[in-house]
């Protein structure tokens, strides 16, 4: 499991002296704990994989928008301190699609849902979602679906 991972890697971070990591790894821990606490009234919690991958993927997106803020705002050496949580973050995601088997996946969902227009984008992402949670950052696979609907 995922969660396990992670706190083998604590562990060995700190064994190692390896600050960055270990603080990343520590606000990466905090943010699964969050979840868990929202999560203690809902009717039906996800998978924990599905869980801590969701968490993991939620905190690239913020840091790659921080990172763009950053560099637009002169500040290299904060946006290089995102793009290293970044990095440190992505060892704990599972194996990503590639494009063209993103690509691939999408198409035989519209097509198994006779989706058309982008009217059917919600249905879309929802089973794209429910088949390949892990497996497609949700930004890249909007956009894929967008394509895919639109003729592209």
């Amino acid at each position: 499991m995922i969660r396990d991972d992670i706190k083998a890697a604590l562990v060995s971070a700190m064994k190692g002296g390896d600050k960055d990591s270990t603080q990343t790894i520590r606000l990466i821990q905090a943010a699964i704990k969050n979840r868990d606490i929202e999560l203690r009234t809902a009717a039906k919690a996800p998978d924990d994989d599905t869980l801590v991958t969701e968490v993991l993927q939620k905190m690239i997106k913020q840091r790659r928008e921080s990172v763009e803020l950053y560099r637009t705002g002169g500040r290299a050496e904060l946006a290089a301190k995102e793009e290293a949580e970044i990095g440190v973050i992505e060892r704990f995601l599972p194996a990503q699609m590639g494009d063209e088997e993103a690509r691939a996946a999408i198409a035989a969902i519209v097509a198994g849902l006779g989706a058309s227009s982008m009217k059917d984008m919600g249905r879309v992402m929802a089973e794209v979602k429910a088949r390949h949670a892990t497996a497609i950052e949700p930004a890249k696979a909007s956009g894929l679906v967008k394509a895919a609907l639109s003729g592209g």
